[in-house]
């Protein structure tokens, strides 16, 4: 048998039930337990288990050929850009399956815009986001799971899911198991057979009741018979101190308790809350005596402090004259400080151009005074003489082989025409 269609709300519980959360999605309630720094592991525990019953392994890893989460991937960081691109996966993947179209976004497209438009597609499903839109880049932490859990929500409205009732065991069949899977649970059986184990083991430390009840009820009669002696005990004390000594350990029955057995949970639980409103009671008058005292004190505080007022009051508004008097002077010794910034500016500029005008001065006064061009002329031009009179006396010398290199030539043509004119006319042949 199913009930009627139930909203599931971050709590994993049905709508009226108090939760953690405000009313309104996103509504975060201002008194917080000690516990609400474990609040997002809660949140992503349901959100695992809406994200199963949305069939988000077959559907939605494989397709995308993304590795599993665990049970806390968004409640604790680990890597960030990971986590981010998880996040806005997830999110359109359930923006889809809550009826909606929404683009896959990728890697390259900018966060701020993709974290805007889940936001946006989250309003128009009537929630609201009470945290600034910089909490999710991380891809990790409480909005994250918030949002995811609120997408996870609307996706199984849209598809029609609904919770059944729970159908709980009776109480015989429980009280069955707790027994066959609780062996810390004494029960009077199993100490009963305890009992009778240690009997047999140890017989001879033990004493048989039936004996010594047909014993005693001898002696009765025997006393009976014998009203005239006198009753007398035949028991030495010291033996019967040692005996009872000896059987007084076999006697008690110790039955160990186990920490993990939930009675002993209840009990404490009981304990503890009796303890704590017995303590109530005698802190209750001491915290009421105490207010009293604060509230006396603070009235005190506040009459005294109206007095203090009036009666410096002048004081006050001189000191206020006087904050605003140096107000003012600090404006005029700013504005004099300015101004004084801007000559000393100009005055730098000014000093370094004339420091330029008198270096060129200088340059051009030791240039016009300076005779070091006319001597360096001088030089040149004895360079150039002696270097004349070389080059005229290498031509003459040039000249005059020339010449006799001309006259040797000569006399070899003289010599050689006179040769040919005393060679003497060949002989006349003898044939």
């Amino acid at each position: 048998m199913t009930a009627a269609p139930a909203v599931v709300t971050t709590s994993g519980l049905e709508d009226g039930v108090p939760r953690s959360r405000g009313e309104g999605a996103g509504e975060v309630v201002l008194e917080r337990g000690p516990g609400a720094a474990y609040h997002v592991f809660e949140v992503m525990e349901d959100l695992m288990e809406k994200l199963k019953l949305l069939r988000f392994e077959e559907e939605f890893l494989r397709k995308s050929n993304l590795k599993a989460p665990s049970r806390l991937y968004f409640a604790l960081p680990t890597n960030p850009g990971e986590q981010f691109y998880m996040f806005c996966t997830l999110a359109a993947w359930l923006i889809n399956k809550a009826g909606r179209p929404f683009e896959r976004p990728q890697e390259c497209d900018d966060p701020n815009a993709t974290i805007s438009n889940i936001l946006s597609e989250l309003r128009s499903f009537g929630r609201t986001a009470d945290f600034p839109p910089s909490k999710l880049k991380s891809g990790c932490g409480e909005p994250v799971c918030y949002v995811l859990d609120c997408l996870a929500e609307e996706a199984l409205k849209y598809i029609g899911f609904t919770w059944k009732r729970p159908v709980y065991p009776v109480e015989d069949e429980l009280e069955e198991e707790s027994v066959a899977e609780d062996d810390a649970e004494l029960t009077l059986s199993k100490v009963d057979e305890e009992f009778v184990e240690e009997e047999t083991d140890n017989e001879e430390n033990f004493i048989d009741l039936n004996v010594l009840k047909a014993q005693r009820y001898h002696l009765d009669m025997n006393k009976t018979a014998k009203q005239e002696d006198i009753l007398e005990s035949t028991t030495d004390a010291a033996e019967w101190s040692l005996e009872v000594e000896r059987v007084l350990p076999q006697l008690k029955v110790t039955i160990r308790t186990d920490n993990k057995d939930w009675r002993i949970h209840v009990d404490q639980m009981h304990q503890h809350k009796s303890g704590i409103e017995s303590a109530l009671k005698e802190t209750k008058g001491f915290l009421d005596k105490l207010h009293n005292e604060i509230t006396r004190t603070l009235e005190k505080i506040g009459s005294r402090e109206k007095y203090i007022n009036s009666q410096l009051e002048n004081l006050v508004q001189e000191y206020r004259a006087a904050q605003a008097q140096l107000s003012e002077a600090k404006e005029q010794y700013q504005q004099g400080n300015r101004r004084v910034m801007e000559k000393t500016r100009l005055l730098s500029e000014v000093t370094e151009e004339l420091e330029k005008v008198k270096q060129e001065m200088e340059e051009r006064g030791s240039s016009m005074t300076d005779g070091a061009p006319l001597v360096k002329i001088k030089q040149s031009l004895a360079r150039l003489k002696q270097e004349t009179v070389e080059m005229d006396i290498r031509i003459g010398i040039v000249e005059h082989t020339l010449l006799q290199s001309r006259l040797q030539e000569k006399s070899n043509m003289s010599r050689d025409v006179q040769h040919a004119r005393v060679i003497p006319e060949p002989a006349a042949s003898f044939y």
